[in-house]
């Protein structure tokens, strides 16, 4: 017997106090063994939410175990998360024939439980069987839809899924065409092909043109309107850009080439001037129209061959009859005439021209079929008169004498300069005395340079000294004052 009274112990644990009150007389009915087992099926939801302590033993052996097993009701479970809010601004970021990728942002309002991330659903436009197209929750906000059919329209919408469960989905406001987004094509010309492009025969030439378009477009070129000669001229075109490609030009090469880019229903054109150029001919002709004194008048007509460009001068020669050497009298001339000045007397002389463009000077030259001789004439020379020019002056010195101060024994010099003309005589004078052929003096007089050397002179060598130089037209004189000291004696000599 004290084996039954535990089960029913906890069956009333779980029983609320109202209930306990009506179930004295089924007491003794429970009393089989079976009664235990229900109640530790219903003891969590007992412990979830525990009955209140109050008369615990007394009324757990009255309270039947089966009655109170049906009738209890599970307790309130705590509050579910919630699903966000709709994700926002979805949109198509690119397609192509077999695929469109979409972009979205996150929800607005995510809640406590955070978002585990996005499915994207598609169905067929006229259509409500949406199904998603990704097998697992989709993390990024950016999601390439493979493997489409071209030509369907697919209506497209993103579900934020979390705790809670699913958002509301946005919707994209129109159905998706599943077709490559077309480009309206454009050239790009660059910039150096906008003028003529100009180059030598027998360059390379390699033009590249890039184009924006897509689809990749349709690339086709044209010459002067015509297809072009695809044994003269490759073209070799990506997704981007096209290429012109000449080996070896010609001077046939040259004209205007179209390229046309199309996608669709739509195209662009730009169009390239080629010009292919090379040296010129010489003048058609060159003649002399004119002679006169030392001037021959020349003229001459333009190339017959230009070399494809325009003639930007002309350059032209003259030749002795005698030597038949060439010399240019003229380089870069614009003119169809010219007259070429300084000729010799007496010598015969003839003439060639040169061409001149873009790529240089003519290979060859037109030579004038006469020559042009000039005219010995007779001149009376005159020699001009000349009046003589009077270079008489008298003597002026330039550089007077300076005073000297030297040592008993110690020769010394005195110098001075002097101009005129007739040459004038020198004297030298000493204390106005004049000195003569004393051979302690030595006079030099030299392109107007004098010079009075005195020779180991002594205590009466000091005094004035006087250089006065004279011819027809007057004279000229300077002084300076020689000083003779004694030489200093030490005062053990002494």
């Amino acid at each position: 017997m004290p084996s039954k009274p535990a089960p029913i112990k906890k069956a009333a644990k779980k029983e609320p106090a109202k209930k306990e009150e009506k179930a004295p007389e089924p007491a003794p009915e429970p009393a089989p063994e079976p009664a235990p087992e229900p109640a530790p099926a219903e003891a969590p939801p007992a412990e979830a939410a525990p009955a209140p302590a109050e008369g615990e033993a007394a009324p757990a052996e009255e309270a039947p175990a089966p009655p109170p097993a049906e009738e209890p009701k599970p307790p309130t479970p705590p509050p579910a998360d919630e699903p966000t809010s709709a994700p926002v601004d979805l949109f198509v970021e690119d397609k192509n024939d077999t695929s469109v990728s979409i972009i979205w942002s996150q929800p607005e309002n995510i809640g406590p439980s955070g978002l585990d991330g996005y499915t994207i659903e598609t169905c067929k436009d006229g259509t409500e069987d949406w199904k998603a197209v990704n097998e697992e929750v989709q993390k990024s906000c950016r999601f390439a839809i493979k493997n489409l059919t071209t030509g369907d329209r697919l209506k497209i919408r993103v579900v934020a899924v979390n705790a809670g469960g699913r958002s509301p989905p946005v919707v994209l406001p129109e159905a998706v065409l599943v077709k490559e987004v077309a480009n309206r094509p454009k050239v790009r010309l660059p910039r150096f092909l906008r003028q003529r492009y100009v180059a030598r025969v027998g360059e390379k030439i390699n033009l590249t043109v890039p184009f924006t378009g897509k689809p990749k477009p349709v690339v086709s070129w044209t010459k002067n309107g015509q297809p072009l000669d695809t044994k003269r001229v490759n073209i070799r075109s990506t997704d981007r850009d096209s290429i012109l490609f000449i080996r070896a030009a010609e001077r046939e090469d040259s004209g205007v080439y179209e390229m046309c880019v199309k996608v669709e229903d739509f195209d662009d054109k730009a169009s390239l001037t080629l010009q292919i150029v090379e040296l010129p001919g010489p003048p058609a002709t060159v003649k002399i129209v004119d002679t006169w004194g030392f001037n021959v008048a020349l003229e001459w007509t333009p190339p017959t061959d230009n070399g494809n460009t325009e003639i930007t001068g002309y350059t032209v020669q003259k030749a002795d009859k005698k030597t038949g050497d060439w010399f240019s009298v003229l380089e870069h001339y614009h003119r169809l005439n010219a007259t070429i000045s300084d000729l010799i007397m007496g010598n015969t002389y003839k003439f060639r021209v040169f061409s001149e463009n873009k790529c240089g000077v003519s290979e060859s030259a037109t030579v004038t079929k006469q020559e042009a001789k000039i005219v010995k004439t007779g001149i009376d020379y005159k020699p001009p008169v000349y009046k003589e020019h009077d270079f008489t002056e008298a003597p002026k010195f330039t550089t007077s004498l300076s005073d000297r101060a030297t040592t008993v024994g110690y020769s010394t010099k005195l110098l001075c300069s002097v101009r005129g003309f007739p040459k004038p005589r020198i004297e030298w004078m000493k204390n106005q005395m004049i000195i003569g052929d004393d051979p302690k003096y030595r006079q030099i007089c030299v392109q107007g340079i004098c010079s009075l050397e005195i020779r180991k002179p002594g205590n009466f060598d000091g005094g004035v000294y006087t250089c006065r130089a004279k011819n027809d037209h007057g004279e000229a004189a300077v002084s300076c004052k020689l000083e003779v000291k004694q030489p200093a004696v030490p005062e053990a000599g002494k």
